[in-house]
């Protein structure tokens, strides 16, 4: 539990230890802010429709059923083999997309401990943006790209399909994700057709450093 504060602390995001009912977040900055690496009607759709329908359908999924009870936090902890389909995927979409909605925004650069280690997982930045550009573009079909804190303490890169993330006891690699990206083609079709890698070069562009850091120094806590 008290990992799990303090992973949402470092947002500074309520949302992921909400209970009762789930609610979708406001979004931390305007639907252009992103712009151009990824554009206002994207944005608005992406959060507007696709992460309020996760939210309404889990709402329904979870009614008079203990998952209610739960954060969203501890509902994704729990996904395995028996879960429903539609508390795994409705479940998996709400905490991945509030998830991503925080780890966007003004861009820059790692610093300090992150950047120690990228170099010591990876070699280079650049490494690791090259190895998380094949997770990303090797996902066939819809899913998610995560840089996750496994649970050796190390820095590794994987990801999932639909809308599993490393927190899921059935995700093939388990872990605590400090990034993800969205690459179902709702997250990017808009503006990048099916040109998936342009996408993936842009949301370099995009990343808020900050709280990835800050989600580092949370998961070895």
């Amino acid at each position: 539990m008290k990992r799990n504060l303090l992973f949402a602390a470092a947002f500074g995001f309520s949302a992921l230890t909400a209970s009762a009912q789930f609610t979708l977040p406001p979004l931390p900055y305007d639907t252009g802010a992103l712009e151009p690496s990824i554009d206002k009607q994207t944005m608005e759709i992406h959060h507007g429709r696709h992460h309020k329908a996760y939210v309404d359908n889990l709402n329904k999924a979870v009614a008079d059923k203990p998952e209610a009870k739960l954060t969203i936090d501890q509902l994704v902890r729990k996904v395995d083999a028996s879960t429903p389909a539609a508390v795994r995927n409705n479940g998996g979409g709400h905490w991945n997309h509030t998830f991503f909605w925080n780890v966007l925004g003004k861009g820059g650069a790692p610093s300090g401990p992150l950047t120690t280690a990228i170099t010591a997982a990876f070699g280079s930045m650049d490494k690791m943006k090259e190895e998380f550009a094949k997770a990303a573009t090797g996902r066939f079909g819809s899913g998610w790209a995560w840089l996750i804190v496994g649970k050796d303490g190390k820095l590794a890169i994987t990801s999932t399909p639909n809308q599993d993330n490393p927190l899921m006891p059935v995700a093939e690699t388990q872990g605590t994700p400090i990034l993800g990206l969205d690459v179902w083609e709702h997250a990017y079709y808009l503006k990048y057709q099916n040109k998936r890698p342009d996408y993936i070069t842009a949301f370099w562009n995009v990343v808020n450093w900050d709280n990835v850091s800050k989600l580092y120094a949370a998961a070895g806590k």
